[in-house]
């Protein structure tokens, strides 16, 4: 489906006053070119459309008002917004100022604020008082402000006026990221209808920038930027609900270690990138890897957005092979599906290609002529298609790509991406004429891909989000008595319904050698003792014990440790060994964690991670995310997971985890894959801990 880009009035927001004034007074204005004061009021000044009452306060200077209060009066209502341009510490007298005199936002462009220190952070919490007790909202400080461009600017940047408008907001953590994703935006012919550097957000964080672009109808898409998240859950909460009405392109800060830096920068300290991007695509979000990725995704999906669909299908059309072959390569290593064409399409194709060319899918179609518009529009007939990708190089002597696909129709079939290679005068000759429809056009192979594997991302987050259904609740679960050692957990693993191994609690050597008798041979011997998290590392587990002399070897080896209690089980059959665990992240509240067995795969990042409120069928497909996937679908004739199994012993889990504050952590490591499903062979409970006491007593 086209986005359409709507530009009747903007429904009322609680950001209004700040990010759509009818008025303005900057406090600390100048009439010296180099102070930012002049900077600022010159850029409001000139930037905007003329529809902005502006005003400036400098009590040492002429030609200023003396204070807000005589601003105030020389308008003859409470202005709309405030922008402090004045050193940190005159910051929170004047935000008080600008409070009583009614005035509905502030921006603070100086820094010195939390990342500067501890004086800093106590004029940052003097400024967050402030808001709480008066209402006036604030967005910085630290920060370079925010444009609409051709219609506001209130940005200290000069070269913002270059910025083309758009319908794309930009929501940045820092101005600075803010300035550069928006040049690049514009560059690309996208444009910028709203570009905001949040900075140290005291106030309006990226949440309720976003809740405001949720009801702005001159916005179709949006850019996030994250360099830390404060509060994960209402962010995540908040892009579930945004980006059901409209796209979110999200880049996350933080592949290394970069928390000194971000401290510095913003005074707030850098979140799990691997965490923060996981539950960020499980909200909705599209999730990429640098600024260039950003800019592709967004030209695509600020114009057209495909159905929620768990599994769309792309149609690959190129003029040329080579250029196709890089798309595809692309597009399949993005697990986006390419489908074979039907055999009647193939046939309708074969009627207008020369016999040589490939017709299954891709389409190479050679040299595009007359016949092309007819080739999109039967590639588009297949029921498989739910998109077309098309690429050529430009030949405006031979054929005008855009305008084949405006009278081709195809765009009433399905949406069309375009990719267009050659010279930018020949190019944006085209996608003047796609925009006209609703069209974007990419500059290279590369970029056409990456927008279409958004546009995919975002179908199916979609389709996924929209699983909502009632999940079975783990309150019929019994609350655990802790701490927990292996057996308690593993009961309650069983009152969950998960698979575990008969087991025996045995308190003696006599115990002992009775449940070795009743159980099925061989059988594990482990030490049982909740203060012991990791008891292969002190020797707390014996393995394949079958005979009375080799479980009394394990058991001398268990009270040299020593132990008070045993653990004895059946062995399981061989399989394929995973890990899942729920804890709770310091940032986003209770996720769910899964991987392949043991601490390896942990260390090389190969893990899947959702949040608690992972609906069956997100979890169902929560370890395709990993590399080792295929191991799962019976590789060299071994076991094969069954997803729903798995959904419903994450969600459980999950479920269980987000029910009881007490608990902190529930791993269950190795749950190994078996010819006949899963089953839990060990699993670890981790209380919260609340107090000094408690945190020496889990060390």
């Amino acid at each position: 489906m086209t986005v359409t880009q709507h530009v009747s009035a903007t429904v009322s927001s609680p950001l209004d006053r700040l990010f759509a004034p009818s008025s303005i007074v900057v406090v600390g204005a100048s009439s010296s070119p180099e102070k930012l004061g002049s900077v600022m009021l010159d850029a409001i000044t000139r930037g905007g459309d003329g529809t902005v009452s502006v005003f400036g306060v400098n009590s040492k200077a002429d030609g200023f008002h003396v204070s807000l209060r005589a601003a105030t009066e020389a308008h003859g209502s409470a202005i709309d917004l405030a922008v402090l341009c004045i050193p940190a510490a005159a910051t929170p007298a004047a935000l008080r100022d600008a409070a009583e005199c009614g005035v509905g936002a502030a921006l603070i462009c100086s820094g010195g604020f939390a990342e500067a220190g501890p004086e800093g952070v106590a004029l940052q919490r003097e400024l967050a008082e402030i808001v709480r007790t008066t209402g006036i909202r604030l967005l910085g400080p630290n920060t370079s402000g925010f444009f609409r461009p051709a219609r506001t600017v209130v940005s200290f940047v000069p070269t913002v006026e270059h910025i083309s408008v758009g319908t794309v907001a930009v929501v940045a953590a820092s101005g600075g990221m803010n300035h550069a994703l928006s040049f690049l935006l514009s560059d690309a012919g996208v444009g910028v209808g709203l570009g905001v550097g949040l900075g140290n957000c005291v106030d309006v964080t990226n949440v309720a920038v976003l809740d405001h672009l949720a009801g702005d109808p001159t916005i179709t898409a949006i850019a996030l930027h994250v360099e830390s998240v404060d509060d994960g859950e209402a962010l995540l909460d908040t892009v579930r609900r945004v980006s059901a009405r409209k796209p979110i392109v999200a880049v996350v800060v933080g592949r290394t270690d970069v928390s000194a830096f971000a401290e510095s920068h913003t005074g707030a300290l850098a979140t799990s990138w691997k965490t923060t991007r996981a539950l960020l695509t499980e909200a909705g979000a599209v999730v990429v890897d640098s600024e260039q990725q950003l800019v592709d995704a967004l030209a695509v999906l600020s114009r057209t957005r495909l159905p929620a669909t768990a599994n769309p299908g792309i149609g690959l059309v190129t003029a040329q092979a080579g250029p196709g072959l890089m798309i595809l390569d692309d597009l399949l290593a993005g697990d986006v599906r390419v489908p074979t064409l039907d055999d009647k399409v193939q046939e309708s194709l074969s009627e207008l290609l020369p016999p040589l060319t490939f017709q299954g899918n891709p389409v190479d179609t050679g040299r595009p002529g007359a016949t092309f518009g007819a080739v999109l529009s039967a590639t588009a007939s297949d029921s498989g298609i739910d998109a077309l990708a098309v690429y050529a190089l430009a030949e405006p002597d031979v054929i005008d790509l855009a305008d084949v696909v405006r009278r081709s129709g195809v765009t009433d079939q399905v949406p069309v991406v375009l990719g267009i290679g050659g010279p930018a005068v020949a190019v944006a000759g085209a996608a003047s004429t796609a925009a006209g429809i609703g069209v974007s056009v990419l500059p290279s192979p590369t970029a056409l891909a990456t927008g279409v594997r958004a546009l995919v991302q975002d179908s199916r987050a979609r389709a996924l989000g929209t699983d909502r259904e009632a999940l079975p609740s783990a309150a019929a679960a019994p609350r655990v008595v802790l701490p927990a050692d292996e057996a308690t957990a593993k009961d309650l693993l069983e009152a969950l319904g998960i698979a575990t191994p008969p087991r025996r609690v045995c308190t003696d050597r006599a115990a002992a050698h009775r449940a070795l008798g009743e159980l099925g041979l061989p059988v594990a011997v482990k030490i049982l003792d909740a203060t012991v998290l990791h008891k292969t590392e002190i020797g707390g587990v014996h393995l394949g014990i079958r005979t009375p002399g080799e479980l009394d070897a394990a058991l001398d080896a268990l009270d040299a440790i020593p132990a008070s209690a045993y653990l004895l089980e059946s062995m399981a059959p061989s399989g394929v060994d995973l890990f899942l665990g729920a804890r709770r992240d310091p940032v986003f509240g209770p996720i769910v964690v899964a991987g392949f067995g043991g601490t390896a795969a942990e260390a090389i990042g190969d893990v899947a991670i959702r949040s608690h409120r992972l609906t069956h069928a997100a979890a169902a497909a929560m370890l395709d995310d990993l590399q080792a996937a295929a191991l799962l679908d019976g590789w060299r004739g071994g076991p094969v997971l069954d997803r729903d199994e798995f959904a419903r012993i994450a969600v459980g889990v999950a479920g269980y985890l987000a029910d009881h504050p007490e608990i902190s952590d529930i791993e269950i490591n190795p749950l190994r894959l078996t010819a006949d499903g899963l089953i839990a062979l060990d699993a670890v409970i981790v209380p919260t801990v609340t107090t000094a006491t408690d945190e020496g007593a889990l060390r």
